[in-house]
């Protein structure tokens, strides 16, 4: 490692260039807004997370993240997770580092536990798992159309676990009439900074066929990825990581008005790991098989939507280590709702949401919610829009509690754009899942929900097409806090306990788009996080992420990102001390080449300097990598 002193020399030498970069484009945007005003490029000009309504933009009440179709296909060779990352207020720690590493995703200062996963509208998670959290890791990007990430408390119309973020994910359905084959592949290179042979140890292979005809619609995705050359502690030893996963989605209207879809996903993933205590190499591996199947309905009538989405969820996880283990859980849910408009100005939804969750400890055990909803979004002609709800979650095992949501904005039209402010006032909640409740190490079974209670305020500025800048203040106090407490230090006994401690966070979270040249397209955003009580660990202060695009002709696409995170604290498990991780800064090159319409390749380096740095004290991340590939369209 290097020391702090010569990390800041040298973060300086890499980001003054960029920000060099992105002045002069500045400049030039000054002088295009005014000589250029044929071009014209929608950012993302229509949102749906944080009403489960398509509304402009200029109508939402918050600054909903959109990750669209084409950022998703200009990052190929990348995981769900690195792309995520790259967003305002989200911190996806263990991205950066070898394949099996465990992903979280922390929002706002908060933990992973309170970052709410919802695949094609249906909540998803792991009931087995300390943190019931959905694992990043079993997502395919060739299977995603689309990702929105509304951040903020919005329990009241995702229900549980919903208390910092929401990632939307919009998996792909076959919307042109015909038959077609899409086939992605790519290799790299997958090493830590102190490697330079370049060898290639990172395959990936996906495919879709989707067919479509009259009122019939199907689409078949598989996909695979096998990477090893990483050790995931500091070590000799190369850990293996491999999945497998695919699904089939089929869709029939039977009019114009009924509608069904049904969808199955299946995902296989192995992986090696280490020794954490203490850090090692070692001989461990860990397997993970998942199962989801789901129908959703829709019957629309005049002015509204009756929908039903249903889903069958069934997780096996097992680790082979000096204390082996296996879980095996399942969840069903079904999610029952109307929405219906009044004369485009009041949009209201009322519905029902079941989950059932199920896991094998040493014996079945089970919890049910039953939670009723309602929101409204009404959209005034003068400016004046509000976005309101309630929900009450029942429990089986803690009983009931009311959440609720207050969501006001206004818009001021400017002569091609808008500005806006905004603020809200929400409050969530995060059930105790199964493994508190009944697991195996301290369980509770008289443990209530986390509640978090969230206030924003904001202004978002789009004077036209091709800029918009946003700014963001949010304070957050989380109560009820479920904690791992030691109860005798003698017999080191312990058990998941509610914490009468309220803890608080708060921050900025700035974001910057522009389009200033038909050719040319710049994204930034900043985020600074703290708290009363300094912050969770691996949490940075502040977080910078930037990227410029360029379009070469119509055949070529050029990018460079740029990625800043401060100072963090970490444990080391060797001494049980804290200590802090050193502020590192990150460089990615990106290129594409379009040969027609149905054969494209690209070409990218990560970590372009060789950054040395850690996302956990002790383990590898990844150094300078290489990776190539290429997309058929038939």
């Amino acid at each position: 490692m290097h020391s702090l002193d010569f990390d800041i020399l040298e973060m300086n030498k890499r980001i003054l260039p960029f920000c060099g970069f992105s002045l002069c484009c500045l400049g030039i945007y000054a002088q295009e807004i005014q000589q250029d005003t044929t071009v014209i490029q929608k950012l993302d000009e229509v949102v749906v997370s944080d009403s489960r309504f398509a509304l402009k933009r200029e109508n939402s009440g918050k600054t909903v993240i959109k990750i669209t179709a084409e950022e998703l296909e200009r990052n190929q060779g990348r995981s769900a997770g690195e792309i995520i990352n790259t967003k305002s207020g989200i911190e996806v720690n263990g991205s950066r580092s070898y394949a099996g590493q465990n992903v979280s995703v922390f929002a706002r200062g908060g933990n992973n536990r309170q970052v709410l996963v919802i695949i094609d509208g249906i909540q998803v998670s792991d009931p087995s798992n300390v943190n019931a959290e959905y694992d990043l890791r079993l997502l395919n990007l060739s299977q995603i159309e689309s990702i929105e990430i509304f951040k903020g408390a919005a329990s009241t119309l995702y229900g549980n676990a919903a208390a910092t973020a929401v990632v939307n994910i919009t998996t792909k359905k076959a919307t042109v009439d015909g038959l077609s084959l899409e086939v992605a592949s790519s290799l790299g290179t997958n090493q830590s900074q102190n490697k330079k042979d370049y060898d290639i140890s990172d395959f990936t292979n996906n495919f879709t066929l989707q067919a479509k005809k009259d009122k019939l619609s199907i689409l078949v995705t598989g996909g695979h990825q096998y990477t090893d050359g990483l050790s995931a502690a500091i070590g000799n030893e190369e850990d293996a990581y491999s999945r497998i996963d695919g699904n089939v989605k089929l869709g029939y209207r039977f009019s114009n008005r009924f509608t069904i879809t049904a969808s199955g996903f299946y995902t296989k993933l192995k992986s090696d790991f280490d020794n954490g205590f203490p850090v090692e190499d070692a001989d461990f591996s860990y397997r993970s098989e998942q199962s989801r199947f789901s129908l959703a309905t829709a019957y629309d009538y005049k002015n509204g939507s009756l929908q039903i989405n249903g889903a069958f969820n069934q997780i096996t996880r097992s680790f082979e280590s000096s204390f082996p283990s296996a879980f095996d859980s399942q969840y069903v849910i079904l999610d029952v709702f109307n929405k219906y408009t009044f004369d485009e100005k009041l949009y209201t939804i009322q519905g029902v949401n079941l989950i059932d969750s199920e896991t094998l400890f040493s014996a079945q055990r089970n919890t049910t919610s039953i939670d009723p909803y309602i929101n409204a979004v009404f959209i005034s002609d003068f400016g004046l829009n509000l976005n309101a709800g309630a929900r009450l979650n029942n429990h089986s095992e803690y009983g009931s509690n009311l959440i609720y949501n207050l969501n006001p904005s206004y818009r001021i039209k400017t002569h091609d754009g808008y500005i806006k402010f905004l603020g809200s006032y929400a409050t969530s909640f995060i059930a105790p899942n199964l493994s508190q409740l009944f697991g195996p190490f301290g369980p509770n079974p008289d443990l209530e929900p986390e509640e978090n209670k969230t206030l924003e305020g904001g202004i978002e500025y789009r004077p036209s097409n091709k800029f918009r800048i946003s700014a963001l203040y949010f304070s957050r106090r989380e109560d009820n806090r479920i904690q791992f407490v030691t109860i005798d230090p003698a017999t080191f006994e312990s058990q998941y306990r509610n914490s009468d401690i309220k803890a608080k966070f708060n921050g900025v979270e700035v974001e910057f788009q522009a389009r200033p040249m038909a050719d040319l397209t710049i994204t930034a955003n900043y985020t600074y996080t703290d708290a009363d009580e300094g912050l969770a660990l691996r949490i940075p202060k502040s977080k910078i992420n930037g990227t410029i695009g360029y379009e070469l002709g119509n055949n070529n696409y050029l990018s460079l990102s740029y990625q800043y995170v401060s100072e963090r604290s970490d444990t080391d498990f060797a001494t049980f001390s804290t200590i802090d991780l050193e502020p590192f800064s990150l460089i990615d090159l990106y290129v594409k080449h379009d040969f027609s319409k149905t054969l494209s390749m690209f070409f990218s380096i990560d970590n372009l300097f060789n950054e040395q740095y850690f996302e956990i004290v002790d383990f590898t991340t990844k150094g300078r990598n290489l990776r190539i590939g290429f997309n058929l369209k038939l």
